[in-house]
């Protein structure tokens, strides 16, 4: 069975950082897409970050566009996404996100099967 879990979450102030990681286990994972998604209070579930497995190519959001970046670690069956200044408007539930290939359109949540339950992420003024 395929799973994914979450684990990197907590509280930080406005500018500082955070590295949120996600296990898989149950498939080999190396040639999956990898995403992170993020879900705030009041409001809809929203792209944030993916990673192809096949190639050396990334996708950001442009409201994370040059503060976050996404890696994996094939070794490990881990990815993870690497948070630098961070605001208050990232506050949101954080979900990891995977998918067999072909994946098309790595932005929209409805191209990913499997789906971790999600790490809280508080950034304070």
């Amino acid at each position: 069975q395929v799973q994914l879990v979450e684990s990197g979450g907590g509280l930080v102030q406005a500018g500082n950082s955070l590295r949120l990681s996600c296990a898989a286990s149950g498939r080999t994972f190396s040639t999956y897409a990898m995403a992170w998604f993020r879900q705030a209070p009041g409001k809809d579930r929203e792209f944030v970050a993916a990673i192809r497995g096949n190639v050396d190519r990334t996708y950001y959001s442009d409201s994370v566009k040059g503060r976050f970046s996404i890696s994996r670690d094939n070794t490990k069956n881990t990815f993870d996404l690497q948070m630098n200044s961070l605001k208050p408007e990232d506050t949101a539930i954080y979900y990891c996100a995977a998918n067999e290939p072909p994946t098309l359109g790595y932005g929209r949540s409805g191209a990913y099967k499997y789906w971790g339950q999600g790490t809280q992420v508080t950034v304070s003024s």
